[in-house]
């Protein structure tokens, strides 16, 4: 891959940068709020699973304990 250094006047750069912006498909306010409330909704629902998860491991282990220290 030959790669020359081109050098590039600023205003031709910030032409090309706008062509660019231009082609970009924007979501729409309404997208990114039901895609916000979808991450907020499956960040506290995998929090409460492993929240539940860690409390049953714990008390699981804690009688495990407790027999082996009765033996």
């Amino acid at each position: 891959m030959n790669i020359e250094n081109k050098k590039t006047n600023p205003a031709q750069f910030v032409r090309q940068v706008r062509q660019e912006i231009s082609k970009v498909t924007w979501a729409t306010r309404r997208d990114v709020l039901i895609s916000s409330a979808i991450v907020i909704l499956l960040i506290f629902l995998f929090s409460i699973f492993f929240l539940l998860t860690d409390q049953i491991w714990s008390f699981a282990i804690n009688k495990i304990i407790e027999i082996g220290a009765n033996l």
